[in-house]
């Protein structure tokens, strides 16, 4: 805020009727500081003075975890198909052209494989600005290549899980995908190979109760929401007053449910280290063939 006021003199305005261009501060959703967008961006988009962890693109925290010019992405070009013709307020068709233009990918989720502190990996994460991340067919059927693809080449997986569950547009078939990513999960299990779930805010419905819960370690960003049902639901259904804290990544932490909250400065570290010690000698080398 110093450096506003001096530019605004530096300019001979009493700052009563300066316009501010837009996107050049934002506000914390937990603190309420108001913060140089720059300055967050610089922290990894992490609020420096309260810690609280702003919610990112796929595209962002592939940058963040993975080694700068090694990603690879897999199956970019697999869209889905309208084939119930669904609609509700909106025609399925529309919702899905909306999405794709607003984040210029074809679903909700990038895979692909790259190096993470050298150590090679298959990994995959979820876009929550399409569509909610919400998972359907083309979302699953990603997954569980990129699960497939990391045990033909002996090395580990790791998924950024960001969703509000299973896509009702596609009905039964999205469902079907827990069971489908689940399955090749326990295929990669089964040749010995590490898996690194990591939950970020919101991690829900149909994803919590089937891949971003079956990681051999099971971590989270401070704060995010992780649940199946939302809070309200759980709160009017069983009419009690839920706990404070209920379903943020501390109280799935002190009752079980996660393994360790890492903060995303500290995020590729720990993930590198898992990879290194749960998995097979997979530094360097040459990464595999993208789809």
């Amino acid at each position: 805020m110093i450096w506003l006021k001096k530019e605004m003199l530096k300019n001979g305005s009493d700052g009563k009727n300066v316009k501010v261009p837009k996107g050049l501060w934002v506000k914390c959703e937990q603190c309420g500081g108001i913060i140089f967008k720059k300055e967050v961006e610089n922290n990894l988009d992490v609020c420096p003075k309260c810690g609280f962890h702003f919610r990112i693109r796929a595209a962002s925290r592939l940058a963040i975890i993975l080694d700068e010019g090694t990603f690879k992405e897999f199956d970019a070009d697999v869209e889905p198909v309208d084939f119930l013709e669904f609609k509700d307020l909106k025609r399925y068709k529309d919702r899905l052209k909306a999405s794709q233009k607003e984040t210029g990918l074809k679903d909700a989720i990038i895979t692909g494989e790259g190096l993470i502190n050298g150590i090679r990996a298959c990994i995959g994460a979820f876009e929550f600005s399409f569509m909610g991340g919400s998972m359907g067919s083309v979302v699953g059927e990603k997954i569980t290549r990129m699960i497939e693809t990391a045990r033909e080449n002996v090395c580990g997986a790791v998924i950024f899980s960001a969703s509000g569950g299973a896509r009702m547009q596609e009905s039964i078939i999205s469902l079907m995908q827990m069971a489908k990513t689940s399955a090749a999960l326990a295929r990669l299990r089964s040749a010995g190979l590490p898996y690194v779930s990591v939950l970020t805010d919101p991690t829900m419905g149909g994803v919590t109760a089937s891949i971003a819960m079956l990681g051999d370690v099971i971590m989270a960003e401070p704060k995010a929401l992780i649940g199946f049902a939302g809070p309200r639901v759980i709160s009017e259904t069983i009419r009690q007053k839920l706990p404070d804290g209920f379903q943020r990544a501390e109280y799935l932490l002190e009752h079980g449910m996660l393994d360790m909250i890492v903060e995303r400065k500290q995020m590729k570290d720990t993930i590198s280290k898992l990879l290194s010690m749960l998995g097979p000698s997979t530094k360097a080398g040459n990464i595999s063939r993208a789809r």
